[in-house]
């Protein structure tokens, strides 16, 4: 493994689809790209690999450009040095999981190959299944010796293509997490494609949010993903909780400001006002003054009564209107004269005996609001 780093840009059409993409990797880094589908994730793997030409654009992977378009360079998929997994594994059905793990070692004097097969086995928890068949494994099996297959001949870069999506919560969080500790201690890039948040931060150093071709946002998972300040963005990785408001009051001594819709309020995080305000800070603002905030639902607690010695500054009385399945817990609506979702587990359910129709409060602190900014 080279250690050196992948960077590089690309534009690319597919009929009346357009991605123009840019990146920069270190070694040992991962670099998610986040989005929903059709937003170019896919492709822009393939042309990493090679799988795909670009209409134009520079990609060089650990150290080497194999891709030029100025230059006339093209360097085809299999001299690229580069891991690809996707959800689908494609193990080799006819090979059993030490000759799949071997595959790319060919060219390996046969203790050598060995040797890096007996280590990928281990490294990922392997043993005792190197005879099996692909057919004789379990899903997180399957993508464990796919995984191995794809590192074993030292890439100079890993990309993964939503590689644990098909496998149950559980076991997509154990492999989340083995990832990360085995790729924190070598020195390969990583490129993952998800649109799913919490494997983003498990996984990510860095995301670039890809929406319709194009990278709207970038910047550490924490801080793109946490609280989103686009309207587009927040929508993407799934902010249940978006609110139009005015902003009635600024208290820049506090860092706070009260917002509201009708007889619904916020405290909230502040900011400064915009110059047609003319700058009151604690003064009654225009109607024209208005926020976009958002809120997550894993971020609102559900009490049966008001709280009281608490540091929370939100605290609504509301009505229930909807409980819904959310594996693997529930998803409550509450009308606090806005609809506010939270997220419960199935033990707080039953309880609190939450059911439609019921009063309950809805408990957030402030800093739990995140100002988001209106898309256009």
């Amino acid at each position: 493994m080279s250690g050196q780093p992948t960077e590089g840009w690309f534009r690319h059409s597919v009929g009346g689809f357009s991605l123009d993409f840019q990146w920069s990797l270190s070694p040992s880094r991962v670099l998610v790209l986040f989005g929903p589908s059709g937003a170019g994730k896919s492709t822009a793997l393939k042309l990493m690999a090679g799988l795909a030409k670009p209409r134009e654009g520079k990609i060089e992977i650990g150290g080497r450009v194999v891709f030029d378009s100025a230059a006339g360079v093209w360097v085809p998929a299999h001299r690229r040095r580069v891991g690809y997994l996707t959800q689908q594994c494609h193990l080799f059905p006819h090979l059993k999981v030490n000759q799949n793990i071997g595959y790319g070692l060919r060219r390996l004097p046969a203790r050598e190959r060995e040797e890096t097969v007996r280590y990928w086995l281990e490294t990922l928890h392997l043993d005792g299944l190197e005879k099996r068949q692909p057919w004789e494994l379990s899903g997180g099996q399957q993508q464990r010796v796919a995984l191995a297959r794809a590192l074993a001949p030292g890439p100079d870069l890993l990309l993964l293509d939503e590689p644990f999506s098909s496998l149950d919560p559980e076991l997509r969080r154990i492999l989340q997490r083995e990832l990360r500790s085995m790729l924190t201690q070598r020195e390969i890039p990583v490129v993952v494609v998800t649109h799913d948040r919490e494997e983003a931060l498990v996984l990510g150093d860095w995301v670039q949010v890809l929406d319709e071709g194009r990278v709207i946002a970038n910047g550490p998972p924490l801080q793109v993903l946490g609280q989103p300040g686009q309207g587009r963005v927040a929508r993407l990785v799934g902010v249940e909780n978006l609110l139009e408001l005015e902003v009635e009051s600024r208290n820049a001594e506090d860092g706070t400001m009260f917002c509201a819709a009708g007889d619904f309020r916020l405290e909230v995080p502040f900011s400064e006002p915009d110059p047609g305000d003319h700058g009151h800070p604690t003064s009654s603002l225009p109607k024209a003054d208005r926020v976009n905030v958002g809120i997550r639902a894993s971020d609102i607690i559900l009490a049966e009564v008001e709280p009281t010695g608490t540091s929370a500054r939100n605290r609504l009385p509301g009505t229930v209107t909807a409980v819904e399945p959310r594996p693997p817990g529930y998803t409550v609506t509450l009308d606090c004269g806005q609809n506010l979702q939270c997220h419960i587990t199935r033990a707080s359910l039953t309880e609190m005996d939450v059911t439609p129709g019921r009063r309950m409060w809805a408990v957030f602190k402030a800093s739990s609001c995140f100002l988001v900014q209106a898309d256009g």
